[in-house]
């Protein structure tokens, strides 16, 4: 575990700001920055969440998940070497808790942990409408469709396609963090769309990234939690 000491911005050198390049954050995170702690939370949030969400089956589960992959490469910033991006780092953390938290409580199914190691078809949607009162409702519940779409694919396809429509990740970024052939990756996406258009029927009015939010209070939240269970392991 690396034994860190709480600095203030000015100490570490550099502001923990919405430009700070990432790598700058996680320096600054290694000598004990709580802004640069709270910062690579603020950014990493909606990935790492619809990345949990991708595997397990209910939000409540994946927030779960995300915080104990914070708390996981939050100490253990000691063994990140840098051979990937943090980013890339921490989400292979969040797939693998993810996937042995499912394996704990399906002990009868097979998952496989991942380790280091293209344009396709999407739904059309039609034009943006003005936001009045009657459309918010509207996108709203579709939004929740949409959800509850994706959350009935199976695991196999619903993390790619998450990956792929949410995060914009490219098939052979995928392919490399689940340790798939792209080719796989890509018969899963087209399988996932396939299903959805068979559920959705053309009801549907919005977007892909609109779907399993995470931000504003429950995002800060996150922050709070974390840094909480840092300081109380003293590693921050």
């Amino acid at each position: 575990m690396t034994a860190w000491k709480l600095t203030s911005e000015a100490s570490s050198g550099r502001a923990a700001g919405h430009t700070a390049a990432e790598a700058d954050l996680v320096a600054d995170a290694r000598s004990g920055s709580e802004a640069a702690v709270r910062e690579l939370i603020r950014r990493l949030n909606p990935r790492l969440f619809r990345v949990a969400r991708g595997i397990v089956r209910s939000d409540a589960e994946a927030e779960e998940v995300v915080q104990e992959t914070y708390l996981a490469a939050f100490t253990r910033l000691d063994q990140f070497g840098g051979a990937s991006t943090f980013s890339t780092w921490i989400t292979r953390i969040a797939i693998n808790t993810a996937l042995m938290r499912n394996r704990r409580a399906r002990p009868e199914e097979d998952y496989d942990t991942v380790t280091e190691p293209d344009t396709s078809q999407v739904l059309a949607f039609p034009g943006q409408r003005p936001e009045l009162p009657d459309v918010a409702l509207a996108r709203a519940q579709i939004r929740s469709l949409l959800e509850q779409a994706v959350a009935d694919l199976p695991t196999d396809l619903r993390l790619p396609f998450l990956l792929h429509h949410a995060e914009s990740m490219s098939v052979l970024a995928i392919a490399r963090d689940l340790s798939l052939n792209p080719v796989t990756v890509k018969t899963r996406l087209f399988r996932a769309r396939r299903r959805l258009r068979q559920a959705l029927e053309r009801r549907v009015h919005g977007g892909f990234e609109a779907i399993f939010p995470f931000d504003g209070a429950r995002c800060r939240d996150m922050a709070e939690r974390v840094v909480a269970g840092l300081q109380a392991r003293g590693a921050l």
